[in-house]
This record gives structure tokens, sequence and C-alpha cells, in this order.
């Protein structure tokens, strides 16, 4: 038996499918041979400001001093770094803790009370390479960022595949 579908659902399918097919179109991937992995490492201080300790919710966070490091290629970073950790990253030295006039002075309200500082580490991948004769340089994921660097030192050709919009890198693999 054949089951027919309403002008509606026709018109929603048409929708989904050209959506799905523009996405797909969107996503492409590219051969490389000059390429450079960067993974910016950062650490940063925060603050939670909470109206009521006892209750669940959350406060506003306020940022004091961090610092950063860019690892190049899985190379050591100049300088004085940490690591490299279980990832391979290399991380800058501690930032200074705020002070405790530092802390309430960021204060908005009187009956807003700080937590204890925490240090937040965080990592943003980018990848760098050279298509017709441009630089681009696009976020990227970890497992892209040690692929990189992988094949880095032996110069091997990878190929990118793009996510939405050509906007990121979401796979490299070596070209065989």
């Amino acid at each position: 038996m054949l089951k027919t579908y309403s002008p509606l659902s026709q018109i929603l399918l048409t929708l989904i499918s050209f959506s799905f097919t523009l996405v797909l179109a969107s996503c492409g991937t590219t051969n490389v041979e000059q390429y450079e992995a960067t993974a910016i490492t950062t650490l940063t201080w925060q603050v939670n400001y909470m109206n009521d300790p006892s209750e669940a919710k959350r406060g506003r966070f306020e940022e004091f001093a961090s610092s950063s490091i860019a690892n190049i290629n899985g190379q050591k970073p100049e300088g004085k770094v940490v690591g490299p950790d279980d990832k391979g990253l290399w991380w800058p030295t501690i930032p200074a803790k705020p002070t405790l006039d530092e802390i309430e002075n960021r204060q908005k309200r009187p009956y807003e009370k700080p937590g204890k500082p925490e240090l937040l580490r965080t990592v943003k991948y980018y990848i760098t390479y050279q298509k017709d004769g441009q630089v681009i340089n696009l976020p990227t994921n970890y497992s892209v960022y040690r692929q990189v660097v992988k094949a880095y030192p032996e110069g091997i050709p990878l190929k990118l595949t793009m996510g939405i919009n050509n906007g990121s890198v979401e796979k490299a693999e070596p070209l065989n």
C-alpha cells in the first residue's frame, strides 16, 4: 500500500532535503602542503560573585589576571613555560592571583559575596595554511591539531575536511 503525504508534509520534506544538501555543499575538502598548527593555552583567574551563596544559582563571574602562550606545531615555546601536559600542550606560568582588595573592588553590590579565586585553563586550536596564494587561519579541534603536529616534521601533505561554510577545519588526514 502506497502512503500519501499531505501537501504540508511534502513541503517540509522538501525544505529539510534542501537544507541538508546546502549544509553538505558548504562543507568542502582541500589538500594542503604548507600548514601550521597552533594551540593557544590560557590561564585566567576568575571569581564568582553570588547574591546568596546558599542558593544553587550561578552568580556573576569576573576575570582577573590572565596569561597565554602559543604552542606552534607541538614545539616548546620560548620563555618560561610549564609542561608538556598529558595532551602535549605547554602552558604559561600562573598569573598573579587576585588580592583581596582587587576582589572586593569588583563587587557591584554590597550584598554580593565573592567566591574563592579559581584558575581556569582554556585552549583554542587553529590551523594556518596557504591556498591560492592566500594565508588562511581557521579554528579547529584537538584531534586536527595533533594530526598536523604529527605530519609537520615530515612535511606530509594533508587533506582537510572543512566545517560549515568552510569556517573551520573538522578533520585532517595524510594524503597517500
